[in-house]
C-alpha cells in the first residue's frame, strides 16, 4: 500500500465547516462591540463638546457660546503657532469639529440672544448608518448633561429626554 500525504476532501470539509460555524458565532458579537464603542465615543464626544463650550464662553463672554462646531475646533489649522481666537478656539479636534467622527453625526445650534451673544446651545449625536453604527441618539443642552435615547434625534433634544445613566 501507498502511504498516502496530505488531506482528504472530507476533512478540508469538515475544517471549513467548523470556521464558518465559528465566524457566525463570532461577526455578530464583533458588530455589538463596535457598536458599543461607537456609543462609547459618542457620549465622551458630547461631554468633551460641553466641556469646550464651558471654556469658550469664559474665555470670550462678549461672545458668548460657540457659532459652531467648526469654531471650537482649529478650521484654519493655525494652532499651536498662533494664539486661539473666538473664531479658531483650538479646544476641540478638527475631526469632531467637522461633525462626523466614529460612526456619529454631530449637530450644534447655538441660541442667539440679545447682543450679538449666543446665550445657550443644543447639540445632538445621531448614528450614520442607525442600527450599523450605533443604536442610541445622544444630546445635551447649555446643561452639560448629557442625554440617551433609542432611535433617531435628528439635530433635535426634547427636554423629556433623560439623562445618560
Amino acid at each position: 500500500m501507498r502511504k498516502q500525504k496530505g488531506f482528504s476532501l472530507i476533512e478540508l470539509l469538515i475544517v471549513v465547516a467548523i470556521i464558518l460555524i465559528i465566524a457566525a458565532i463570532a461577526i455578530p458579537n464583533l458588530l455589538r462591540a463596535r457598536i458599543a464603542a461607537n456609543e462609547a465615543g459618542a457620549a465622551s464626544s458630547i461631554r468633551t463638546i460641553n466641556t469646550a463650550e464651558v471654556s469658550f464662553t469664559s474665555t470670550y463672554p462678549a461672545t458668548g457660546y460657540s457659532a459652531s462646531l467648526a469654531v471650537l475646533g482649529d478650521p484654519g489649522n493655525l494652532c499651536p503657532p498662533g494664539p486661539p481666537t473666538n473664531t479658531n478656539a483650538c479646544l476641540i479636534d478638527n475631526v469632531l469639529a467637522l461633525g462626523i467622527k466614529s460612526g456619529y453625526t454631530y449637530t450644534y445650534t447655538p441660541t442667539a440672544g440679545g447682543g450679538g451673544i449666543n446665550t445657550g446651545y443644543q447639540l445632538s449625536a445621531d448614528p450614520t448608518t442607525a442600527g450599523q453604527t450605533g443604536v442610541r441618539s445622544f444630546c445635551s443642552f447649555e446643561d452639560a448633561v448629557v442625554r440617551a435615547q433609542v432611535g433617531a434625534l435628528a439635530g433635535t433634544c426634547p427636554n423629556t429626554i433623560p439623562p445618560l445613566q
